[in-house]
This record gives C-alpha cells, sequence and structure tokens, in this order.
C-alpha cells in the first residue's frame, strides 16, 4: 500500500463530473489498483475514489505533477499535486480477513446446512469458498444452475456491500464459475445497504436467526 499526503485537487470525469478544490489529502494506492482519496474526518469514507481494475499513470508530458487513474469504461480521476508532505510504501501481505463472531459463524453454518432458504433448488457448492482476497461465505447455485456468492452478517451494511462486490468481480473472471450474482444475507439490512446492494443488482436476503435454529431436522422422523 502507499500513502501519500499532498495538497492536491481532484477532478473525476465520468458518467458524472466532480471536483475538490485544492486542499492537504490522503491518497491511498492499494495493491488491487485502488485509488482512493481521504480527508481527516468522514470514518472511513473516501471523498472520491476508482475501484479496480483500473491504472494509474504519474505524470504526462509537461504535466509532471499530474496523476491521471482510468477505469476500464473510461473513466478518469485527475489529480494535480501541488505539495508531496509524504510518499511511502508498505506491504502488507494477504489479509487473513475478518474474523467473524459467533452468531455470524452459527449463521453460515446453519444457511450452508438449509440453503434451500434461499429458495427452492439451491444446491451448496460450498462453504468459506477461498479466493485471492479471502473466503466467500457460501458459494452455491440456483434453481438455474448459475453460481451465487453469499456474503453473511450479522447486520448487514454499506462495507458488506462492498465487500461482496469485490468478491463478484474477481468470481465473476474464472470462466468456470462465471455468471455469478450475489445475495447479501444479515439478520437486519440497513436500507442505504439495501439500495446499494439494489443498484449493484445483489439481492438480499433477511436471516432470522431463531428461526433458522428451531428448524426442526425431519431426516430423523418417522412420519
Amino acid at each position: 500500500m502507499r500513502l501519500v499526503i499532498a495538497r492536491c485537487s481532484v477532478d473525476y470525469a465520468g458518467r458524472l463530473t466532480a471536483h475538490l478544490p485544492s486542499a492537504p489529502r490522503l491518497i491511498l494506492v492499494k495493491a488491487d489498483g485502488s485509488v482512493s482519496i481521504h480527508a481527516d474526518d468522514r470514518a472511513y469514507k473516501p471523498l472520491n475514489w476508482m475501484s479496480p481494475p483500473c491504472t494509474l499513470k504519474e505524470g504526462d508530458g509537461e504535466q509532471q505533477d499530474v496523476w491521471t487513474v482510468t477505469n476500464k469504461g473510461g473513466e478518469k480521476l485527475i489529480i494535480t499535486m501541488e505539495e508531496i508532505l509524504h510518499d511511502s510504501s508498505h506491504e502488507l501481505g494477504v489479509d487473513p480477513g475478518l474474523i467473524k463472531d459467533g452468531v455470524e459463524a452459527h449463521l453460515q453454518e446453519l444457511l450452508a446446512d438449509r440453503i434451500e432458504t434461499l429458495g427452492e433448488g439451491y444446491t451448496l457448492i460450498r462453504r468459506e469458498y477461498m479466493t485471492a482476497i479471502g473466503p466467500v461465505d457460501i458459494l452455491c447455485r440456483d434453481a438455474d444452475g448459475q453460481t451465487v456468492a453469499v456474503e453473511i452478517k450479522r447486520r448487514g451494511e454499506i462495507d458488506g456491500v462492498e465487500q461482496l462486490t469485490r468478491y463478484l468481480d474477481l468470481l465473476n473472471r474464472d470462466p468456470h464459475l462465471a455468471p455469478v450474482r450475489g445475495i447479501f444475507a444479515a439478520q437486519e439490512i440497513k436500507p442505504q445497504a439495501r439500495v446499494l446492494a439494489t443498484d449493484r443488482g445483489i439481492g438480499c436476503q433477511v436471516l432470522d436467526y431463531d428461526t433458522m435454529r428451531g428448524i426442526e431436522d425431519d431426516k430423523l422422523r418417522l412420519f
């Protein structure tokens, strides 16, 4: 990861345009190619960003102080550097991923065992399907045979949708799995997360933990 603190202005040109006037900001350049611009507030949310896959070009001819980030759709994030205050790179390695609490882990186990909760005809491929950026909670197939990636949270918020989006982008590059659609499953899904998921074509599934725990196991029933 590269950390750059600089006085800069930022322009976004794409489906819409946006401008950030000159100010000191933090620029994060991650190993996955993403670039995000941060201020010293707003918690974790960036002021502007470009998601991977994208390319970063530092300087162009006479404009050596201009960084241009371009994504596969041709949209551009143009950062005009006025003064670089800090520039360092750090090797973080592969992240082990978020360790789920007991409820999330149990939800995953229950849903994998009762995958038909997602719909009639669903079949499990496997739990904790490993990818280069971490494990997908559940990988399964729907009644039509399409691959489905499921991200499970106790409380569904925007960061969970973003996490699932990254998994889907990666999984859809695998010809043996593509096309892959997503389901965001949680005990509670925040309205903003539901809007974002819907906008990205991701389904939402509310899980009733108590009901799932109380489902009778009919495998041992005689009548």
